[in-house]
């Protein structure tokens, strides 16, 4: 039999979901309608040494991604005794029998990716640094491949000392709410409409999908403008006052967040004493009560406060915030934003907090506490803006509140609000927008941002951030650069 390589299609989806020192999960499938299930598939990981581990798939091995839907599928397949700081690929295949007389049975390259496993510790100053690419809020509408383009030549044939190892992103990775079609009432078009538009968002996304391992949060519009809370009276979301709609939607929405991006509760990680990750999803499990489960909170606080070195916190949403008179941000659940400020501010450590949401990119720094510690917060969004109507949810970057904590709003016993510095050469620039155009108002460049982190010459950590722009190249046919690269040695 031949083993012929014939060339891919654009529905299947392969993604290099959370990698560790030695071990990786690999998903694989597609999220169109249109694809028939294969009898039989494999997925690859080819060391550096080219040997090559196989997780082969049978016909029964298939998920469904999305509950009460047929055609879609997926499978998620581990690969373990990993190198760390070593580079992998993925192959993803299906076997295609023979045809008497026409073609020999052959397997088909469905999908390729590539990815690092973390490594063992941080890099020191005459190394290539670790790095994390990170971005928020992708409305698939205008980007014509522009975000995965940006990413991808980044990736590929960017500079070492920027290049990503791994990717987070801090949410509305798709807008399940925009268009009025949001309006039907019919359980089964609910579904097909989740499901299609995690179909085309997974599409556009691919190149930064398949180039190092993702780790995906969820904020609102993987959900609902300000989920869980229905008591929005934007037109589009009128249906959800009906409790048998919003049911439905929340099921399907639920089974993007945990089937198809495979999002976390909470996930810790580190690279060996100098630095620590948290990643928290703190909106697909709020309430009235908190923006996350008591237990998992605890785990949350628990990590801050014993932090042995400096800290990096991923959120969906930001932490320097003014109270919000349209829709819920963390400062609308006082007691556990207190308790998890206070718990930040425990060790003196700083704490770099990468986050989304709000449709502009700015970082700011405030301090944590009477500690000493800091807070350096870095925001990205957006990856792709809103067009037409939701275009007047576009923004620029705001440089409140002046106090961190927000006084008029919160304290937090035994801390002292200060004030936080904006230094507005740090901010994404701006676009200006033209009322009848698909973006009705100014708005912030489309981007994506680089943190990278090494230990200085001084024995502490260096982080340098960058941001990219995703709609405009330099003469190297490479993303913009947005602002001169920021810099900061963290305690």
């Amino acid at each position: 039999m031949s083993d012929k390589i014939i060339t891919s299609t654009g529905q299947w989806s392969l993604v290099v979901l959370r990698a560790t020192q030695h071990s990786v999960k690999v998903w694989a499938g597609t999220l169109f309608s249109t694809l028939t299930m294969p009898e039989q598939a494999r997925i690859e990981l080819i060391a550096p040494d080219n040997s090559v581990s196989v997780h082969n798939i049978v016909k029964t091995d298939w998920n469904r991604p999305f509950s009460r839907i047929r055609k879609r599928f997926y499978i998620t397949a581990n690969f373990s005794q990993l190198l760390p700081g070593s580079h992998y690929k993925v192959r993803f295949l299906r076997r295609i029998e023979a045809v008497n007389g026409v073609r020999e049975a052959s397997w088909q390259l469905l999908r390729t990716a590539q990815f690092d496993t973390l490594p063992a510790q941080l890099p020191k100053s005459h190394q290539k640094p670790f790095t994390i690419g990170f971005g928020s809020c992708f409305y698939n509408h205008r980007d014509g491949g522009q975000a995965a383009g940006a990413y991808k030549a980044l990736y590929d044939r960017g500079d070492e000392a920027v290049k990503p190892d791994i990717t987070f992103l801090t949410g509305d990775q798709v807008y399940l709410d925009i268009g009025f079609d949001s309006l039907s009432f019919i359980d089964s078009e609910i579904r097909q409409r989740v499901a299609d538009d995690y179909a085309l968002h997974w599409q556009a996304l691919g190149s930064i999908l398949n180039r190092g391992a993702t780790w995906m949060l969820p904020d609102d519009h993987e959900y609902w403008n300000d989920y869980p809370f229905h008591d929005s009276l934007i037109p589009t979301l009128l249906a959800l006052k009906i409790k048998s709609v919003r049911k439905t939607w929340s099921r399907a929405s639920l089974d993007g967040v945990q089937r198809v991006q495979q999002s976390p509760k909470i996930e810790i990680f580190n690279l060996g004493s100098d630095l620590s990750f948290c990643l928290a999803d703190l909106r697909s499990f709020r309430d009235e009560n908190g923006f996350m489960p008591a237990a998992e909170f605890k785990r949350l606080t628990d990590w801050a406060s014993s932090l042995q070195s400096p800290g990096v916190l991923v959120l969906p949403q930001p932490l320097i915030v003014e109270k919000n008179p349209t829709e819920r941000n963390l400062l609308s659940f006082k007691t556990q934003y207190q308790q998890l400020l206070q718990a930040l501010g425990t060790t003196g450590h700083d704490i770099v907090l990468l986050s989304g949401d709000v449709h502009f990119g700015r970082i700011a720094t405030a301090t944590l506490g009477p500690q000493g510690g800091r807070l350096v917060e870095v925001i990205s969004s957006p990856l792709s803006n809103l067009t037409g109507l939701n275009g007047i949810a576009t923004a620029s970057p705001s440089f409140k509140p002046s106090h961190f904590p927000d006084p008029s709003v919160v304290e937090v016993p035994g801390w002292t609000a200060k004030a936080v510095h904006y230094d507005q050469s740090f901010a994404v620039s701006t676009k200006k927008g033209w009322l009848l155009s698909a973006y009705p108002k100014t708005r912030t460049r489309e981007h994506f941002m680089t943190a990278s982190f090494n230990q200085s010459d001084n024995n502490r950590i260096q982080l340098k951030v960058n941001a990219w722009r995703v709609r405009e190249r330099d003469d190297d046919n490479l993303p913009a650069r947005d602002f001169d690269e920021y810099t900061i040695e963290l305690q």
